[in-house]
């Protein structure tokens, strides 16, 4: 693609664009303009249209960052550590950014989507960009792109790209020592994909996810994650499958990238105290062993800390893939991984009789590490000391292109005594609160798909109840009871799972006003006029315990820490 100097005349670089003085510029009504460049249905249609063609993709993000003021060129100056992978890609660079930060580091961190507010998607030295800072660039960027439109071109990027381009804006303004920065989805054609020389990539756990848009299969996914790799920069990945990592090995073999299989987090803490995480959850291990060796390549490639060059432990025995070196972790590396913090990733909230376990899992092997996580966090728990029942609550919400009836039946060995469920809008009405408008659904389609997920969870109830179909779970060791709202029938079972039509009215009935720090006004009229609501109403007033697992999508997630922790949007 030639350079857009002559078109663009003199090229400035962001900081010396003028921030007009508006008198509305606060960070809401940045937020709220943003949210005006969310893609709708129609775009995406032409994003899978276009899919072909990565080159396509590629230049016109080149073209929007050639109209803010920069070149691909300038990229280059960031030290960028570039992470894909279908799960666990988060918690990755998430480990990786608080490791380097521990050396004291200065750190950019690009992630998404974003849970409470949208400035957590670019983070300096872990922390969320300010308000201040987000309203700043935001207006900068914006106009900058306004002023360079001409006849031929849209003048926004849309919501991801916009948000990519400021990122960079910032990391390269404010002068990071390094940007981790994860891709958004897919690999191939994603826009962070104009990165042309990163320090080092990337590859997490692979699975099935987004499929309209990247393949219907694990090894298609594999080919798109693939194609972040570039000439000559060292990439690492954790173990796959067999058809996915001989998909990973031959792309980077093409592309001449040394790709290099993780060893363990065991092999690791031999000879060596085992390695505290941050994050809890057995998962979590694997994405720590990657991120180690991520943030080991980069001190190694910066030429830090007296590192050498990077070696394989041992040749391919693994399809053909060299084992990363093994090597003992530094003290920094410890306290990294020990201080990490990933916000709705296995994260539990206890509250009074409430507990609070909150993971946005949304891919079917991400479903089954929530689940083993939560039941082991249940045999672990401290019994409560009052006569109550303890009662476990799924709240529940799937999106896109997921198979919420795969989803649900994973979830069924926790042995929930309700199911509830509802959309991502933490209340009926979002307008006052811009960080969680979505205007890509409307509340009907949010709703209906609500009630789908409740048929689901009833068919797959009346599956369990029937002798014919099923045998009866076992109950967990030391788990308790299944709690039944009545005694009913096998077909009638079903009546133990609710649809809300927000999020703060699910957390009103779960709670029952027993959480210390959601407190909302009073329920709003016909909150318990569903005899199911009605009933389990006392259950839960009277419940010793009551273990809440949120799952399902991110922005589930996201609601409810808006409510549970309002900290987080202040």
């Amino acid at each position: 693609m030639a350079p857009l100097h002559s078109s663009l005349g003199d090229r400035r670089s962001l900081s010396a664009w003028p921030v007009p003085q508006e008198p509305s510029m606060e960070y809401q009504d940045a937020v709220r303009m943003l949210n005006t460049l969310q893609t709708n249905a129609g775009y995406l249609e032409q994003v899978k249209r276009q899919r072909g063609d990565p080159q396509t993709q590629l230049e016109a993000m080149e073209l929007y960052l050639a109209r803010s003021g920069l070149q691909v060129e300038d990229l280059d100056q960031l030290n960028i550590i570039h992470v894909t992978g279908t799960k666990g890609k988060g918690s990755t660079c998430a480990f990786t950014e608080c490791i380097l930060r521990s050396y004291g580091l200065k750190t950019g961190f690009f992630s998404s989507p974003h849970l409470v507010q949208v400035r957590e998607r670019i983070r300096i030295n872990g922390q969320p960009i300010s308000p201040e800072l987000f309203t700043k660039y935001f207006w900068r960027l914006y106009h900058r792109l306004e002023e360079t439109k001409d006849g031929s071109c849209v003048s926004m990027p849309p919501y991801f790209r916009f948000l990519t381009l400021m990122a960079f804006h910032v990391f390269l303004q404010e002068k990071v020592d390094l940007a981790v920065v994860e891709v958004g989805i897919g690999g191939a054609y994603d826009c962070t994909n104009i990165i042309r020389k990163p320090v080092v990539c990337g590859v997490s756990s692979l699975g099935i996810d987004h499929t309209s848009l990247l393949g219907d299969t694990v090894e298609k996914i594999a080919w798109q994650k693939g194609g972040i790799f570039k000439r000559g920069v060292p990439a690492f990945t954790v173990l796959q499958p067999e058809g996915p990592l001989a998909v990973l090995r031959d792309r980077a073999q093409q592309i001449s990238c040394p790709l290099y299989l993780c060893p363990t987090l065991e092999a690791l803490e031999e000879g060596g105290p085992p390695l505290a995480l941050g994050l809890e959850g057995e998962h979590q291990r694997s994405n720590a062993a990657l991120a180690l060796q991520l943030a080991h390549c980069w001190l190694q490639r910066q030429d830090r800390h007296g590192a050498g060059e990077l070696k394989a432990s041992r040749p391919g025995l693994l399809w053909q893939l060299p084992l990363a070196p093994v090597f003992q972790p530094t003290s920094h590396m410890r306290l990294g991984l020990r201080n990490t913090e990933w916000p709705g990733r296995t994260q539990v909230l206890r509250r009074g009789p409430l507990t609070w376990y909150l993971d946005g899992a949304h891919t079917p092997s991400s479903v089954q590490a929530c689940v083993r996580w939560f039941r082991q966090a249940l045999q672990g728990r401290e019994r409560p000391s009052g006569s109550g029942p303890e009662v476990r609550v799924l709240l529940f919400n799937a999106t896109g292109d997921r198979d919420p009836a795969a989803l649900l039946k994973l979830l069924q060995p926790c042995q929930f005594d309700y199911a509830v469920f509802c959309p991502n809008l933490t209340e009926v009405s979002s307008t006052g609160n811009a960080d969680q408008q979505n205007f890509t659904v409307t509340l009907d389609q949010v709703l209906l798909r609500c009630l789908e997920h409740q048929q689901h969870w009833n068919h797959l109830d009346e599956q369990q109840a029937s002798p014919d179909l099923w045998s009866a779970p076992s109950p967990e060791p030391g788990g308790p009871t299944s709690l039944l709202l009545a005694p009913h029938p096998p077909h009638t079972c079903s009546a133990s799972s609710l649809v809300f039509s927000c999020i703060s009215h699910a957390l009103q009935w779960i709670s029952q006003g027993r959480d210390p720090v959601f407190q909302p006004p009073t329920p709003p009229k016909g909150l318990l006029t569903h005899p199911v609501a009605h009933s389990g109403a006392s259950v839960l007033h009277e419940a010793a315990a009551i273990h809440v697992l949120v799952t399902g999508s991110l922005h589930l997630v996201g609601g409810v820490l808006k409510l549970l922790e309002p900290a987080l949007s202040q």
